[in-house]
């Protein structure tokens, strides 16, 4: 079986159409991504055309490089022909050390959210996003909970924004517990390698209709290059992750499947799960995730993953979910 990377899916309850696979913005930044402003824009256009229609970005991301870019190709474009999300949490402001720098400061506040989301419009040259993600709450879960996310929670109410979200933390159980968060943003929790999301945060999701989306499932790049000084969750990879990366790599190479297209496909059979966003840095970037999504998988190798105790007994394997193709 394979998944259509460009075909229509629901996004929970938010109303909102996105395509399986969407497009991640971070590598296209300079800063810290060393990516250059033609082969961002390039990734953009590839992916619009192709049609993909689900694009993250984030003000840190390359502190606005990745909304400025992403942007310059959006905002020309139909506006019905794409589902753009960003993130609050952090403001760009001048550095106080290096001139004509700018640094990102944590701000969870109502005016903090709000003028986020002005100044990320601004660099996007958009007259809305649709998904505002609360981003990296961990050390600032209270102020995320009675602050974030009620200013977002007004601006839905007021149909500024289509859904509130949150990504990448370690505090998604908690709030999506405690607050009415429409989906989230699953980072490197529900992987070929880690899938400790299954314990929690998955079958609570499910339950209260939050949709989820899944991203970082190369887990910071050692799925798809286990060599010595690969990262894994944003770190060097220890020797035991690269042992297990290269055990699951002898598994696909047996079925003659790249082990990046079974990292693509396997969060999407979980029913909670909606779409992945995979970053991606140009055009090529683009033709292969494209490409990975479309690549035939036999159930065989799943279920050789499984019974090698690669996989969580818990896990729904791909197969039997809407969108797929066989």
């Amino acid at each position: 079986m394979s998944f259509d990377p460009v075909a229509p899916v629901s996004l929970g309850r938010t109303g909102l159409t996105v395509s399986r696979l969407g497009l991640g913005g971070a590598p296209l930044a300079t800063y810290f991504w060393g990516n250059d402003p033609d082969s961002a824009r390039s990734a953009v256009q590839r992916a619009l055309g192709a049609g993909i229609r689900h694009f993250d970005t984030a003000p840190l991301y390359g502190l606005g490089e990745s909304e400025r870019r992403m942007g310059e190709v959006l905002a020309p474009a139909e506006r019905d022909r794409f589902v753009v999300g960003t993130k609050v949490g952090r403001l760009l402001r001048p550095s106080r050390d290096v001139p004509d720098e700018r640094d990102a400061h944590f701000d969870f506040s109502q005016d903090g959210v709000l003028r986020s989301l002005e100044e990320s419009l601004e660099r996007l040259g958009l007259d809305r996003v649709d998904i505002a993600h609360i981003h990296d709450p961990d050390d600032h879960v209270a102020g995320a909970i009675s602050s974030a996310f009620p200013a977002l929670a007004e601006l839905r109410s007021q149909g500024v924004i289509s859904a509130v979200s949150v990504g990448q933390s370690s505090a998604l159980t908690d709030l999506v517990r405690e607050t009415d968060l429409d989906c989230i943003l699953l980072a490197g929790r529900y992987t070929l390698l880690d899938q400790t999301g299954l314990n929690e945060l998955l079958p609570l999701c499910e339950e209260r209709g939050v949709a989820v989306i899944a991203a970082g499932v190369f887990n910071s790049g050692v799925i798809a290059d286990p060599q010595p000084g690969s990262w894994y969750d944003y770190a060097p990879a220890e020797p035991w992750v690269l042992q297990k990366v290269r055990t699951l790599s002898a598994i696909c190479a047996r079925h003659d499947v790249p082990i990046k297209a079974a990292a693509v496909q396997f969060p999407l059979a979980h029913p909670a799960v909606a779409c992945a966003v995979v970053g991606m840095r140009n055009a090529g970037e683009v033709d292969e995730n494209l490409e990975l999504f479309r690549t035939n998988i036999p159930g065989d190798l799943w279920t050789e993953m499984r019974d090698e105790g690669l996989l969580d007994e818990r896990a729904p394997l791909p197969g039997a979910r809407l969108g797929s193709s066989t």
